[in-house]
């Protein structure tokens, strides 16, 4: 079952799929170590929802939802 990051809630797991998009965003995301086959959990939104705090390969990332909706994953 696929999903995009944006839909998961603090806790879940997953692991990417692909970083979709043809920006410098993107291009930014997988600088930043969110490349297929990372294991990527959610930790916590924001008051307002936006941004997300997700944890990758060991360190804590907040990226917005525009962002997170970029990211494909199979659930873990």
């Amino acid at each position: 079952m696929a999903k995009v990051l944006s839909d998961l809630l603090p806790g879940e797991k997953g692991v990417v799929k692909k970083v979709t998009g043809n920006s410098m965003i993107k291009r930014r995301i997988i600088d930043m170590g969110v490349v297929a086959g990372t294991i990527i959990e959610v930790q916590k939104f924001a008051p307002l929802g936006d941004p997300m705090e997700v944890k990758v390969k060991g360190f804590n990332l907040s990226l917005r939802k525009n962002e997170a909706e970029m990211i494909e994953l199979e659930m873990a």
